[in-house]
């Protein structure tokens, strides 16, 4: 029987998910999500069960309401990077879920990095 696109999907997730903490225990965590119509990115402290700072497509300050392409990608890139600094936290490593690291998710982590943000 195959596997459904949404079965494969939360197998890549939990499988890239395991593989991070294990390797990264008590970092934080950079984790995105991807939809059809937008972006948004979270810094997560998961020892404590918190979110410390975050960003997303939906944000009118942003100015790309409404849009999800690379350039918007990368906007929210640069707000986390901002917001994670100003939050203390210059290293975190990147949880992409179960998304392909290519287009708008590998564009969200390249101006994260050029923000300031090591991961």
């Amino acid at each position: 029987m195959a596997n459904s696109k949404r079965t494969l999907f939360l197998k890549r997730r939990l499988r890239v998910r395991n593989k991070l903490r294990r390797n990264n225990p008590g970092k934080l965590r950079l984790s995105v999500h991807r939809s059809g119509k937008n972006i948004s990115v979270q810094l997560i402290d998961d020892v404590q069960g918190r979110t410390l700072a975050a960003a997303s497509s939906l944000e009118k300050e942003l100015g790309v309401v409404g849009k999800n392409n690379v350039e918007a990608a990368a906007k929210v890139g640069t707000a986390i990077a901002q917001r994670a600094k100003a939050a203390g936290v210059e290293e975190c490593y990147f949880d992409r879920g179960g998304f392909l690291f290519h287009g708008r998710v590998k564009a969200l982590a390249d101006a994260a990095r050029e923000g300031g943000l090591k991961f």
